[in-house]
């Protein structure tokens, strides 16, 4: 994120973070495990959380925990909707989910076979670090292209994320920039190539950034008329109650450019029912989050909105 971007206190929870997780994530595979002290499940995993981690420490296995209510920005930009959510980290990725294994031998089975895929550290260390050096300079490469594509700049960045993807042909996050960058240059069909090529590569197929940069290429399709846009805003606001018709809305006014009217309507719609189609207002918003670019200044603030709502 773009230091410039956030608030002092967010900052300071980004900067805790990063030293807590993913500096030690380079070398390490960091257990995250999101709780809150009120929560019971939380409280009941604990003890086989700290009791594995501590059995594994000499593979290179740490645990950090992260309280939910002393660090919401962090539990947002995690998207955490239920607790306890546990993460297997890894140069500062997530690598698994492992909410799911609630026994030992379930959590070591999973931690097992992560740990002979990745580099972690008291192995071929030389190689571990000089591996973490190489990845430094790549996230660094793709943080340049998110910045340049949050000033608003989609050429510029589409030039820069395709340098890194010839430099890390396997790089999930660079080619997902990639897609957004083209998109948003209108260079829609320059991005269904990419994404193509993609979707063909075992390695990057599936990804959850790919399967972003998907969303924000799906969202650029959206675009009707203005009469029909007219029509839509007309409807939506005509019956709060039909949500279909307000999702459409946000939807067409997202494509047609209206990025403030698709979030004041979709926040809207978190606020009257977060449940409703399994959270499909929040999700859409996480869409265009990521169509947009987690730097660019608007995502940031309109992205507070949503956790204030969520957890506020």
């Amino acid at each position: 994120m773009a230091s410039m971007s956030l608030s002092i206190d967010e900052q300071k929870a980004v900067d805790k973070f990063k030293k807590d997780v993913v500096e030690p994530s380079m070398t390490k595979l960091v257990i995250l495990d999101f709780f809150a002290e009120w929560c019971g499940p939380c409280k009941a995993l604990a003890p086989m959380l700290e009791k594995v981690a501590g059995e594994y420490a000499d593979k290179g296995v740490a645990l950090v925990k992260v309280d939910v209510d002393k660090e919401q920005f962090i539990a947002a930009q995690f998207q955490v909707q239920s607790i306890p959510t546990v993460y297997a980290m890894f140069q500062g990725q997530p690598v698994a989910d492992l909410t799911s294994a609630r026994s030992e031998s379930q959590l070591k089975e999973v931690l097992d076979q992560i740990l002979v895929q990745l580099p972690i550290e008291g192995g071929d260390t030389g190689g571990a670090q000089a591996q973490a050096q190489a990845a430094e300079q790549v996230d660094q490469f793709v943080a340049t292209g998110e910045q340049v594509l949050a000033e608003g700049d989609a050429a510029r960045a589409a030039g820069i994320f395709a340098q890194v993807t010839e430099m890390a042909p396997d790089n999930a996050a660079a080619h997902a920039g990639l897609i957004r960058a083209l998109t948003q240059a209108d260079q829609v069909e320059e991005a269904k190539a990419v994404l193509a090529a993609v979707e063909a590569n075992p390695a990057l197929a599936g990804d959850t950034l790919i399967e972003n940069a998907k969303a924000a290429l799906e969202l650029a399709g959206n675009r009707v008329d203005d009469g029909e846009l007219s029509a839509l805003r007309e409807k939506a606001a005509a019956d709060p109650a039909d949500m279909d018709t307000r999702l459409a809305y946000a939807e067409a006014a997202f494509a047609a450019g209206d990025r403030d009217a698709a979030a004041d309507e979709l926040l809207a719609m978190v606020e009257a029912d977060r449940e409703w189609n399994e959270g499909a207002a929040r999700a859409k918003l996480i869409d265009i989050f990521n169509a947009v670019g987690l730097e660019d200044p608007w995502v940031v603030t309109t992205r507070r909105r949503l956790s204030k709502l969520l957890f506020g």
